[in-house]
């Protein structure tokens, strides 16, 4: 039978009927099993008798353990293993509140994307993830918060994968992780992040879940932008601005704009200009990242952060024309925290 993790609600309270179960329970199970971190325990909790064991004698679940990585700073890095032998990765990062994490999914195992920076493309696309595989990886970070007696208040996918590329299996997790008869977490506290892929962002749009978008843009200029991100060359930077207008026009929702600065590359005087000129009179807000090196790239280009002097004055142009940005902390870096290190690490030493 199918993992738990599978079954929307309507599902759910079928597959009960069948077993000859009351459907009516199917909210409350699951919405335990959600609280719980994907937890169901005979004898305990609100399981009918019988129930919990046959779920756990026959729905094994969709992932499995593979490597955990803890950060002096409480991040946490997951390596799952799927049914299928592949891996991918979700990271856990502790919020600035005691009692609050932040979490990070992936989409689909491996990149198609070439993104010339990240260590996920380095390894090739795969597959797309299922969406119980996708909530699986949401399952495994709220018991990891929960043991480290925080509460995973937010997700984002921005781990590996594009998740526009995936789009029905990442909408078909939102709503089980969102929505309060099963996840609970809430639509305003999901954030999917894409490098621009213009029919998916109106497609996010016309799904209605009201979801944050962040834009992973890197560079204000095409050229620049294609250089890094090959996708640049099928989607340029005013139509991937103007397809975020019309999501915020749609949900309400602020668009975030992600921009790791990598030194003499993207992070001058004049692009942080040109990248507030973009900016100018969209309500967007500007995530400013320090980038985690990751070794060389697909190209052969050995990308550095940029110093902290030089980002603190990309920052200063961009607040001194009125454009709302900030640094987003660092975490991990005493361990593979960066998209893909793990996954990638761990496959060359078993080659």
């Amino acid at each position: 039978m199918p993992a738990l993790s599978t079954y929307s609600l309507a599902a759910f309270q079928a597959q009960l009927a069948g077993w000859g179960f009351k459907p009516a329970h199917a909210a409350r199970l699951l919405r335990n099993f959600y609280a719980t971190g994907g937890s169901v325990a005979p004898g305990k909790g609100p399981w009918p008798e019988g129930l919990a064991e046959r779920l756990r004698a026959d729905a094994a679940p969709l992932t499995a353990l593979a490597a955990r990585q803890v950060a002096a700073d409480g991040t946490v890095k997951l390596l799952l293993r799927l049914a299928d032998g592949r891996t991918v990765e979700s990271v856990l990062m502790p919020d600035y509140r005691p009692d609050r994490a932040a979490g990070c999914l992936s989409s689909q195992v491996g990149c198609a994307m070439g993104c010339d920076f990240c260590a996920t493309t380095q390894t090739g696309f795969e597959r797309n993830l299922e969406a119980g595989e996708i909530v699986e990886q949401f399952l495994a970070l709220r018991a990891e918060a929960r043991a480290a007696g925080r509460r995973l208040r937010t997700v984002v996918f921005m781990g590996m994968g594009e998740p526009l590329l995936n789009l029905d299996a990442v909408l078909a997790a939102v709503e089980r992780i969102a929505d309060n008869p099963l996840g609970g977490l809430g639509w305003r506290q999901v954030t999917v992040s894409t490098v621009g892929i213009v029919p998916g962002i109106r497609a996010l749009a016309a799904s209605g879940l009201g979801v944050h978008l962040a834009v992973s843009l890197h560079a204000p200029d095409d050229a620049t932008r294609a250089r890094l991100l090959p996708m640049g060359k099928r989607f340029q930077v005013e139509a991937i601005l103007e397809a975020a207008d019309a999501y915020q026009a749609a949900t309400g929702r602020p668009v975030i704009i992600q921009y790791c600065l990598l030194q003499d590359v993207n992070d001058s005087p004049a692009q942080a200009r040109q990248l507030a000129g973009l900016l100018a009179g969209r309500r967007m807000h500007v995530n400013l990242l320090r980038y985690n090196p990751t070794g060389p790239s697909l190209r052969g280009a050995t990308y550095a952060a940029t110093p902290e002097e030089r980002a603190g004055a990309f920052a200063a142009e961009l607040h001194a024309r009125g454009v709302v940005a900030h640094f987003r902390r660092p975490r991990g870096r005493d361990i593979d925290a960066a998209c893909g290190q793990l996954r990638r690490r761990l496959a060359g030493l078993r080659a």
